[in-house]
């Protein structure tokens, strides 16, 4: 049986590119692409972007192992990702922290990457990709500390250097697992 690894961490941290870089330096590592209801080319991760009407009735068909609501948007991970962990393979996710517990229920081999940065790494990084306005930035920054939920253990990675130090330590702590 293969892994699910959720990278998670607050906004601004870096996930799409840790996860990129992860990728591109383990061949059998492979990406969930997230159906989420963003308008299409709004930038940001390669997702399948739908209207919430159309999330509404792939979930209501089942077509998502794991789906939340998070900043306005719907997010889902498609079914045939538990099919592919369950018959070997590992998979990366960009999950929400909220949707862990039922992760782990989900997929017993959860593996659990925490990337953080310092407020002034998350502001920069935010405020260059564009998608938010100065006050929905601000928003972001000021919610309560990014807190994993009780009982969801998982390795701590910062990720407030280089790209590729931050995938070297990731790699580093992810070893034990991916073994």
């Amino acid at each position: 049986m293969g892994r699910l690894i959720a990278v998670v961490g607050p906004s601004g941290v870096g996930k799409d590119s840790v996860m990129e870089a992860l990728c591109a330096a383990c061949p059998g590592l492979l990406p969930v692409r997230r159906v989420i209801t963003r308008a299409p080319g709004a930038g940001g991760e390669d997702c399948e972007a739908v209207s919430v009407e159309a999330f509404e009735a792939r979930r209501a068909a089942g077509a998502f192992c794991l789906h939340w609501e998070a900043h306005g948007l719907r997010y889902g991970i498609p079914q045939d990702t538990l099919t592919q962990v369950q018959s070997g393979q590992d998979r990366l996710a960009n999950l929400s922290r909220a949707v862990l517990p039922e992760a782990q229920a989900v997929f017993p081999r959860l593996t659990v990457l925490h990337l953080t940065a310092r407020p002034e790494t998350l502001a920069a990084r935010l405020s260059a990709r564009n998608r938010e306005t100065p006050e929905e930035i601000a928003r972001r920054l000021a919610r309560a500390p990014f807190a994993l939920p009780e009982g969801v253990p998982a390795v701590t990675v910062s990720n407030d250097g280089p790209l590729p130090e931050t995938v070297a330590r990731a790699l580093q702590a992810l070893q034990p697992v991916r073994g």
